[in-house]
């Protein structure tokens, strides 16, 4: 988290009188793995999903209007405080799917995982976070999602707030 002063300046940065693009979401996160066919029966243990393509040395998850990008290499490491965070539509049973896949559950507030190959993932469910999919979007990936209070909250104090659904949402 930036200190005050940092936030500050990034704010008077986005006033100044050169114009610079600005940051609008994420295309896709690239990850290193030692086998794609591997990491695809690891992933797929766990998450549902479809593959936009695939080769020896590259496999491309779909995530909608999204994707993961799977890269092969023969480089280890193993990720600390870096990491990248999925968004799933219900996350109840991600711990016991990580088990069983032979990932390795991080201890922490968050649901945090490594892979085999030392990538760190984050699971977050999408009724409890601000990042929100396009109606379209959602409706082509054959969901039915909604924010919950907080959430819409959250957005609300941005004036993002989507508009508030008949039904209630788990929170």
């Amino acid at each position: 988290m930036p200190e005050k002063h940092e936030v500050t300046a990034m704010a008077q940065a986005g006033k100044s009188k050169t114009k610079k693009p600005r940051l609008v979401g994420m295309n896709h996160v690239a990850l290193e793995v030692g086998d794609i066919e591997e990491a695809l029966a690891f992933y797929g243990a766990i998450f549902d999903f479809g593959l936009r393509s695939k080769s020896r040395t590259q496999a491309f998850i779909d995530m909608g209007d999204q994707f993961i990008a799977l890269a092969k290499t023969s480089k280890p490491h193993k990720d600390d405080q870096r990491h990248f965070s999925v968004v799933v539509d219900d996350r109840s049973h991600v711990k016991d799917l990580v088990k069983a896949a032979g990932g390795k559950l991080l201890p922490g507030p968050f649901l945090d995982f490594l892979d085999p190959w030392g990538n760190r993932v984050e699971v977050v469910e999408y009724t409890n976070i601000q990042f929100t999919k396009a109606p379209h979007v959602l409706r082509g990936m054959g969901l039915d999602l909604a924010k919950n209070d907080k959430a819409r909250a959250e957005l609300a104090e941005k004036g993002m707030a989507p508009e508030k659904p008949a039904e209630t949402t788990r929170t």
